[in-house]
């Protein structure tokens, strides 16, 4: 086995709240048809992260929870505060995972508008800084902003989450070229989340350099979503190995994969 290879088998683990991780895929709870669709799916994704709305959990609900369907054993839950619209609306719900047991790692969402989900950058800063203060591991989705990215770090937090396209649209990415300034810029992990549609979109996130992808819709929506979970789990693998292989320059004019030169006769 050459050493790219070992590297990605063995001993490529990235670093968030004092855990550690060999998946490169994070994966969400949320549209499946039921509990055992969920759970094959995210087996078959191969995730360690997975993520679950807070204000969307009924720990009292007889039947369908998405609680039920995961393996707290083998998974690191990543409580998030979907559906806030205010700093004050995230802050108190993520006191409330807390308080639930659900642990200090969160996934931070303050959302502007229902249109688009596109995040409430200013809310989403001032709701991180009173979050990190309390101890919390803040992971926040923002825009695929640099300056942004750059303040979120500045605030405390363990890593940051830009946006691809909007949540759910299966997009992908559309500004390559903001993500990789944010990842020259960064000194925490860098993890895509939302806009992601089928694995070339996440392997492109994970070519760029981004140490993670985060999605739901785009395993949930699909007409068959643990084939689909699958496939993006191979699509960061490949991914990752690619951005560790090093891509050929881009170039204007053909290149001979066979010298022309020298040729016999």
């Amino acid at each position: 086995m050459n050493s790219s290879s070992a590297l990605l088998n063995s001993a490529d683990t990235w670093q968030v709240g004092g855990h550690s991780f060999t998946s490169r895929l994070l994966v969400g709870t949320g549209k499946y048809a039921s509990n055992e669709q969920t759970r094959a799916a995210i087996d078959e994704s191969g995730a360690q992260i997975v993520t679950v709305a807070v204000r969307r959990i009924d720990l009292k609900a007889v039947g369908f929870n998405v609680l039920a369907a995961l393996d707290l054993s083998r998974h690191t839950l990543l409580p998030n505060t979907a559906g806030c619209f205010t700093a004050d609306d995230a802050i108190r719900t993520a006191r409330l995972a807390r308080e639930a047991g659900m642990g200090d790692l969160l996934k931070l969402e303050v959302l502007g508008d229902t249109a688009t989900l596109f995040p409430d950058n200013r809310a989403t800063l001032q709701a991180a800084e009173i979050l990190v203060k309390e101890g919390f591991t803040v992971m926040p989705y923002c825009t695929d902003d640099p300056i942004v990215c750059r303040q979120l770090v500045e605030a405390g937090c363990a890593a940051v989450m830009p946006l691809g396209a909007p949540i759910g649209s299966g997009l992908g990415i559309r500004n390559p070229f903001n993500i990789k300034i944010i990842l020259e810029q960064a000194t925490v992990p860098v993890l895509v989340d939302a806009g992601v549609g089928t694995a070339s979109d996440a392997a492109i996130a994970l070519e760029l350099g981004c140490t993670a992808v985060l999605m739901n819709t785009a395993i949930a929506g699909a007409r068959d979503p643990v084939a689909m979970a699958r496939a993006m789990r191979l699509a960061t693998e490949a991914g990752r190995l690619a951005y560790l292989a090093g891509r050929i320059e881009k170039r204007l004019y053909a290149t001979a994969s066979s010298p022309i030169t020298g040729l016999i006769g």
